[in-house]
């Protein structure tokens, strides 16, 4: 059998095995062993059964001694076992000696790891219930710890596991390959929790978070501790002795948390959804990936787009040094050594080299530049950058940490070989764009199996026969997408549908029914007509008919599983669609109680209390939409019609990702081919032909919080205290009655909803109006993150 298949099938091997395990127990005893030949039996589970220990599958009859997070969709490792050095499928096991040592034993002779704990009687290893793996004594009287996985974790931190200065995260080298990666967390010199990037080769490395080229304090950091330790706990607050800390979106509520230093060299924190049984990242370091060092390797671009998040690209005249994996970067297609008669260089527009300067030259032209590097040896290149007043010069010696973007507004120089100029000059068509980092690989370390090993012969069968379901499952999708556009639905194979995708395909007739022919309309927007239905399984349901989507099945379906993808409890949960001729739909969770602009002039349903809520759950919902899924979801439309009410009044954002379906390849930069939104909530970029980012989004929550207080349109004709003013915008208003009273309260006082009846906590209005101000500043510089108006926001929520 090809090796190949064979690693396309180990992950589908792995979930059989986790299957197929009987009642395991959480206790090793001395004396017996965890067979990698039992693999499927031979598994510790925690009590409450969430995490579990044992062998997994890492390469060609490879396996490594493992512990997972049980309950997932698909097996999350958090800690691994000698994890550069798997061991033989045949006769390999993890045994607790008579003596109290716990070995690795490869092929059952070698031992490749242990404890080394010895003279111990009465021991047992205990996979606990927070996921540590813990080998004590078993006496009662004297129990103590002789060893435990806490101390020597791998990639990932679980809550009330302690970080310090003895211990480190260092990624894996891909989601699949899992042995140690090219970045680290770990406690420098100074006392600074820190990330660290070290390339392939080890011979370069460079410190990246927090940001170099701020001090310490600038950071938000101290060096002046003694203790060297941080820790992460259940609610999803992460801090350190170094005065770092930082909360997860959903803080406040005990869940299953894991801190990974994900192979991108991305720090995130993670959340367990119960519901969906999928991972949601809460937090991250980096929200632009770019910024993370070694991402591309060596002479290279790291470029970003919203939409299809960061992607490596060679520079022209340069080549892939190793086609399956970036991080070596690219190298020339044609050698050459340099010297300054013989070489020129080439200009790369708005891109930057950070660090290996070799000196900085100020306030030099670009003919200068170009001497000062012709005049070292061993430079490469230089950034010319106009700093204010001055040109100045920065000699290169690496070419390392590219990234491009337009918002640069320096330019980096190429040494190259004059008799090739012209070459290199030519546009960028030999340009090479992958994902970055690559797709993950297996482990190419591989041991020979005997011609005897009936047990592992039997296991490539029944990833055979997984491999083959699978197979027949997805013809059965392309079957269905084929018979949805005649019309002809066949149940098993919608079946196949739910599975495969998470979502329920319906057909345009059962939406027709469900709706009593398109009959009670909730709602109405730029998108789309929304419309109360009943599912033919009881569950009401809100329908949105698209106006138009310029997208065939598959692509329709791929969109559709990205965004469904997204889940938080702020945002609207989406049950199904349909996806037949011309015909697309989309099938959402009914709120009971509609959108925030059905209610705001009502005083019963909006008491103070709900309105903050509405305005922190909003916040909530736009900051996972922007960071939390890597940016690549604007709403580009948010207004009260498109913030919806649950029957507890929890806010829940709606239409989020509705113009990446209608528009999809319209654009894949910061700018859009027409203006998206609605008038009075639309952001100055719209109308000045400006870049988009995720700002214009703020600036119209801004908008909406501002209406939240005042009960006001963001446009028209404002009624205060019995007077008509033409205040034009609601921005202008606001900011005129802030800046015109000579107190708080008093300026409140004139801008609150009158049908409030001077019901609401001065402190939290006063609040919320100051960060709305910041939010509709003209300058989206200005303007702070989603993330950061949530923290804002959050500082007052229990005050």
């Amino acid at each position: 059998m090809d090796f190949h298949i064979l690693f396309l099938l180990l992950p589908l091997l792995f979930q059989a095995l986790l299957i197929s395990s009987s009642t395991p127990a959480d206790v090793l005893t001395q004396g017996s062993s965890l067979s990698v030949k039992r693999a499927t039996t031979d598994v510790l589970v925690s009590r409450n059964g969430i995490f579990s220990a044992g062998f997994i599958p890492v390469g060609e009859n490879a396996f490594s001694f493992a512990v997972w997070f049980t309950i997932s969709s698909d097996p999350t490792i958090i800690w691994m076992a000698n994890r550069d050095r798997p061991v033989n499928g045949r006769g390999s096991k993890l045994s607790l000696t008579k003596t109290g040592n716990l070995v690795l034993l490869d092929a059952g002779r070698v031992v490749l790891w242990s404890t080394g704990t010895s003279n111990m009687s009465a021991v047992k290893l205990w996979l606990e219930d927070t996921g540590n793996l813990v080998l004590r004594t078993s006496e009662l009287s004297k129990s103590f710890t002789l060893w435990e996985s806490f101390e020597s974790p791998t990639d990932t931190l679980l809550p009330q596991q302690k970080l310090t200065m003895d211990t480190n995260l260092v990624s894996s080298k891909s989601q699949t390959n899992y042995s140690t990666g090219y970045y680290k967390l770990f406690w420098n010199d100074e006392n600074i929790l820190s990330l660290l990037f070290q390339g392939p080769d080890r011979q370069i490395s460079s410190v990246y978070w927090p940001l170099p080229w701020l001090k310490t304090f600038e950071n938000g950091r101290s060096s002046y501790n003694n203790s060297k330790t941080a820790v992460l706990n259940l609610t999803g607050v992460f801090s350190s002795s170094d005065d770092l800390s930082f909360l997860a979106t959903d803080y406040g509520v005990e869940l299953y948390r894991r801190l990974t230093l994900d192979p991108d060299g991305n720090l995130r924190l993670y959340s367990f959804d119960m519901k969906s049984r999928m991972w949601v990242v809460t937090w991250q370091a980096f929200p632009q990936p770019c910024n993370i060092h070694g991402i591309c390797g060596p002479n290279s671009f790291c470029t970003y787009d919203r939409n299809f998040g960061g992607r490596c690209s060679c520079l022209q005249g340069f080549k892939m040094r190793n086609y399956q994996d970036w991080f070596y970067g690219c190298e020339p297609e044609v050698k050459w050594n340099n010297s300054n008669e013989t070489d020129g260089f080439v200009r790369v527009a708005n891109a930057e080299f950070y660090g290996y300067d070799r000196g900085y030259f100020p306030n030099r032209t670009l003919n200068q530049c170009e001497e000062v590097c012709l005049g070292i040896p061993v430079c490469k290149g230089f950034q010319f950058k106009f700093d204010g007043s001055v040109y100045n010069c920065y000699p290169k010696i690496q070419l390392l940490n590219g990234h491009r973007a337009s918002s640069f507004s320096g330019d980096v120089y190429i040494r190259v070989p004059k008799v090739n100029l012209s070459f290199y000059e030519k546009p960028n068509v030999k340009e090479t764009e992958l994902g970055c980092p690559l797709e993950s690989v297996m482990l190419t370390r591989a041991y020979k199996k005997p011609h005897g090993n009936a047990t592992l012969k039997v296991l490539v069968w029944v990833s055979v026969v997984l491999a083959a379901v699978e197979l027949v499952c997805v013809t059965i999708v392309l079957c269905f997408l084929n018979l949805s556009r005649n019309g002809k639905v066949d149940k098993k194979a919608q079946g196949y549908i739910l599975a495969a995708t998470r979502f329920q395909q319906f057909t345009y007739t059962e939406l027709r029914k469900a709706t009593r022919g398109f009959r009670e309309e909730i709602g109405s927007g730029a998108g789309g007509t929304v419309y109360k239905g009943v599912l033919s399984d009881g569950r009401v349901a809100a329908i949105k008919r698209l106006r138009e989507a310029h997208l065939g099945d598959a692509e329709f379906l791929a969109e559709i599983s990205s965004i469904g993808r997204l889940n938080h409890m702020n945002l609207i949960e989406m049950w199904g669609y349909c996806a037949q001729g011309k015909h697309r739909l989309l099938v959402y969770e009914y709120m009971e109680h509609g959108s925030l602009a059905d209610n705001l002039n009502n005083a019963n349903a909006l008491d103070w209390e709900k309105r903050f809520a509405i305005a922190m759950g909003t916040s909530k919902g736009l900051a996972y939409l922007h960071e939390e899924c890597l940016e690549w979801v604007l709403h580009c439309d948010v207004k009260p019609q498109n913030i919806l009410l649950d029957s507890d009044y929890q806010a829940k954002v709606a239409d989020f990702g509705l113009s990446k379906i209608q528009n999809r390849g319209e654009s894949h930069n910061s700018s859009f081919s027409r203006i998206r939104g609605t008038r009075g909530y639309m952001a100055p970029e719209w109308v000045y032909n400006l870049p988009i980012t995720s700002k214009v989004d703020v600036y119209s929550y801004g908008i909406v919080a501002l209406e939240l207080v005042t009960g006001r349109k963001p446009t028209g004709v404002i009624d205060s205290g019995g007077t008509t003013e033409n205040a034009g915008r609601l921005v202008t208003w606001v900011r005129e009655k802030v800046n015109g009273a000579s107190t708080i309260e008093e300026w409140i006082e004139e801008i609150a909803d009158p049908i409030m009846e001077g019901k609401f906590e001065s402190g939290k209005v006063g609040v919320l109006v100051k960060v709305a101000l910041q939010c509709v500043e003209e300058d989206k510089e200005a303007r702070p993150t989603m993330r950061q108006v949530v923290e804002m926001l959050r500082c007052h929520d229990d005050d």
